[in-house]
C-alpha cells in the first residue's frame, strides 16, 4: 500500500465491491472492515463446516481455520487476523501466518508504519509478547497493559513477578508488580503498575504506579519519583527534552506534575488525556474546572466553554489547534474545535482528524441510522449506511472517504474545498 502520497487521489468515485452479499457457497459473513486507502474491504466468512477464512473483496483467503477473530489492517495495509487452527493460536498476515502457534494470542498492536506486529502471548501457562512473531524468551506468570514503541523495535507489559498464595495481602502490599521491556523485568517492584508508556524513540518507559496501598506515583525506568499523591493517571513523555508529565491529585484537587514537581497547581476537579505537541512547548489536556464541567486545556489555560462529559480529544500536528468530543452525559453529541462546537448535534460521533498542515479538521458522525463525514463543520454531500473515519491526502486538499452505500462498498476522493 504504501504512504499515502502513492495511493489514487483522483477526485471523484469508485465503486470497489459491488456487492458485499456474502459470496456463492459461505454460510454467513460477519462485519467489514475497511483497509486504510479504501481499495479493500475485508470480513470473517464462514466457508463450510467449522470453517473460517477471510473475504478480501470479492476473493478468499486459501487458508481457512476452526476460528478467526479481530481482523485488522496495518498501517501498511497488511491485513492481520488472530487465528485457531488445531485447538492453537496464532496470528495470520495477508493469509500467511507469522510465528508458531501457542495457547493463546491478543491485542493486535502496529508500529507506527505498519512494518512490527506485536501481540499479547500466552503459551505454556506463562504469558508475555510477541513481535513479528518472535514471542519474548522470558515470560510471566501474569502480563497485561501491552505497550509498542513508535518504531516496533520495543515492547513492554506490566508483568507479576512474585508469585502470591491465596488471599496472601501481606504479598500483595509489599508489591509483585514491575514493567517488563523486552522481555526483562525492571528491578524494582511495586503494588500496583499501570500503563506503561513509551518516549518517542522507545529508548525509555514511564508507567503509573502505586508505591504502597495508599501512595500513588510515576515510575521512570524503574525509579519512582519521591513525590507520592491521592491519584496519578496516565504520564507523557515531552519531545522536547525527555521530562515526564502526568495529571495528579492533590488533597482532592487535579493539577499535573513534571519530574515529581508541579507544573499545573491542583485547581481541577478532574484532569486527563496529557498530550504535548511536536515541539513539547503546548501541553494539552482535558480538565473539569468544577463538577460536571468539563472542557480542553494547553498549557494551563481552559476554553472558555464547558460540557458535561468531554472526550477523545486531538491535537493539530502544529500544535495550535486541538478538537474534541462533547455531549450531554452520552446523548446529543458534538464536535468541538479550537473551543467552539461546530452546528448540529448527533447520535454519535468520532474523533477528529486534522490535515497534515492543521488547517482543515473532518470527522465521522451518525444521526438517525445514516452516516456522514464532515469537514470544517460542513457535511459531505449525502450520507451512507456505514463509512470508516476520513483520511487527508498529504496536501490536505483532498479527503478519502470509504463507505457503504447501498450494498456497494465506494470510495471517493472529495475536494475539501467543495465542503
Amino acid at each position: 500500500m504504501g504512504k499515502i502520497s502513492s495511493w489514487d487521489w483522483e477526485p471523484g468515485q469508485k465503486t470497489v465491491v459491488n456487492s458485499l452479499s456474502p459470496l456463492e457457497g459461505h454460510e454467513w459473513q460477519e462485519e467489514p472492515y475497511a483497509s486504510p486507502d479504501g481499495e479493500t474491504i475485508a470480513a470473517i466468512v464462514k466457508v463450510g463446516d467449522g470453517e473460517f477464512s477471510i473475504r478480501t473483496n470479492d476473493t478468499v483467503w486459501e487458508a481457512t481455520f476452526e476460528k478467526i477473530w479481530a481482523p485488522k489492517f496495518s498501517p501498511d495495509g497488511r491485513l492481520t487476523a488472530i487465528c485457531q487452527q488445531d485447538m492453537e493460536w496464532v496470528l495470520a498476515v495477508d493469509g500467511e501466518l507469522m510465528g508458531e502457534t501457542t495457547d493463546y494470542i491478543w491485542d493486535t498492536m502496529f508500529s507506527e508504519d505498519g512494518s512490527v506486529v506485536a501481540t499479547m502471548y500466552k503459551g505454556m501457562e506463562r504469558y508475555g509478547m510477541c513481535v513479528n512473531g518472535e514471542p519474548w524468551e522470558n515470560l510471566y506468570e501474569n502480563l497485561n497493559q501491552p505497550a509498542l514503541s513508535k518504531d516496533g523495535a520495543h515492547s513492554a507489559g506490566v508483568a507479576q513477578v512474585q508469585s502470591l498464595g491465596a488471599a496472601d495481602l501481606e504479598g500483595f502490599k509489599r508489591g509483585v508488580y514491575t514493567v517488563v521491556v523486552d522481555g526483562q523485568a525492571w528491578d524494582q517492584t511495586y503494588v500496583n503498575v499501570w500503563t506503561p508508556v513509551f518516549n518517542s524513540d522507545g529508548t525509555s518507559v514511564a508507567a503509573t504506579c502505586r508505591t504502597t496501598v495508599y501512595n500513588h506515583t510515576i515510575t521512570v525506568d524503574g525509579k519512582a519519583w519521591d513525590a507520592t499523591y491521592n491519584q496519578v493517571w496516565e504520564p507523557v513523555f515531552s519531545p522536547k527534552d525527555n521530562s515526564v508529565a502526568a495529571p495528579v491529585r492533590v488533597a482532592g484537587k487535579w493539577g499535573v506534575a513534571k519530574d515529581g514537581k508541579m507544573l499545573w497547581d491542583p485547581r481541577y476537579v478532574q484532569c486527563l488525556y496529557l498530550q504535548y505537541d511536536a515541539s513539547g512547548e503546548k501541553l494539552w489536556g482535558v480538565v473539569a474546572t468544577s463538577y460536571g464541567q468539563f472542557t480542553a486545556c494547553v498549557n494551563n489555560a481552559p476554553w472558555g466553554e464547558t460540557w458535561p462529559t468531554v472526550s477523545d480529544l486531538v491535537v493539530s500536528p502544529d500544535g495550535q489547534r486541538a478538537a474534541i468530543l462533547a455531549s450531554n452525559c452520552n446523548e446529543d453529541f458534538k464536535i468541538v474545535v479550537d473551543g467552539t462546537a461546530w452546528a448540529g448535534t448527533y447520535d454519535m460521533v468520532w474523533p477528529a482528524v486534522f490535515s497534515a498542515d492543521s488547517k482543515s479538521v473532518a470527522a465521522k458522525v451518525e444521526k438517525n441510522g445514516r452516516f456522514r463525514i464532515l469537514v470544517n463543520g460542513k457535511s459531505y454531500e449525502r450520507d451512507f449506511d456505514a463509512v470508516w473515519p476520513p483520511i487527508f491526502s498529504e496536501d490536505g486538499t483532498k479527503v478519502l472517504i470509504r463507505a457503504i452505500e447501498n450494498n456497494s462498498f465506494v470510495r471517493i476522493v472529495a475536494e475539501v474545498c467543495n465542503f
